[in-house]
């Protein structure tokens, strides 16, 4: 009886183990390869970070330091709660939320916009996302850009990029604006400190065509931060 109890618990244990590993690789892994050795490296990164107990809500980490670009008034405070973050330490995914046909096909053209339309396309290009592993579009500084700014170089001059898994964005964009998108609620802190700058975060995923404005405007501040000025009008 013993060991028919043992045996039930070790299958129960390896079907929630392949259950979560799965479950895992369908967000997308963040630029971690979608294997076992992978998901166990994130699992171990995930014991740490919960010793460590950040709070990826709170901005004070985030210095007070550069320029804002973005404009106050087109990131009013966020509606409704947040949304519920998935378990694992990468990929940095929230759950998914309902979000309407036209908003969805906004917001997953947005990048080749931002990189189509003048002035923006000066400055910026589409490339297969680096810090996703190029399992999806990103929109990067041009490396002519005589302005750009030297910080990009600490997210590979990657601007943004978004998950099609759940519509949400990872952008960088300025400290300051970092700290406004998260204390209005748009987004959070990434997680994993080692391996990216303070204000590379999470925004949240919009939910109709109002707030996929909200987002273009988080973008384009992150684009002015990426070539070291205020670019505007266009998209």
């Amino acid at each position: 009886m013993a060991t028919t109890y043992v045996f039930g618990g070790v299958a129960l244990a390896s079907l929630a183990f392949w259950y979560d590993f799965t479950s895992w690789k369908s967000f997308g892994t963040g630029g971690t390869p979608p294997t076992l050795q992978g998901y166990i490296k994130i699992r171990r990164w995930g014991l740490y970070l919960l010793y460590k107990r950040q709070n990826l809500l709170d901005p004070s980490p985030i210095p007070d330091t550069g320029t804002s670009y973005i404009k106050p008034q087109k990131v009013p405070n966020r509606t409704g709660e947040r949304p519920g973050i998935t378990r694992w330490t990468l990929p940095q995914r929230q759950s998914p939320e309902k979000i309407t046909p036209t908003a969805s096909a906004t917001l997953h053209n947005l990048m080749q916009d931002f990189a189509s339309t003048a002035p923006y396309s000066s400055y910026i290009e589409t490339r297969p996302s680096k810090t996703e592993g190029g399992t999806g579009p990103a929109i990067y500084v041009k490396p002519d850009v005589k302005t750009i700014n030297p910080m990009a170089h600490k997210i590979f001059y990657e601007v943004a990029h978004v998950h099609p898994a759940e519509n949400s964005l990872h952008v960088y964009v300025s400290p300051q604006d970092a700290k406004l998108v998260i204390k209005r609620g748009w987004g959070q802190r990434f997680p994993v400190t080692w391996l990216a700058p303070p204000s590379w975060i999470m925004v949240y995923a919009p939910r109709n065509e109002e707030e996929v404005e909200v987002v273009r405007e988080i973008v384009r501040a992150a684009v002015c931060f990426a070539v070291s000025q205020n670019v505007q009008t266009g998209v």
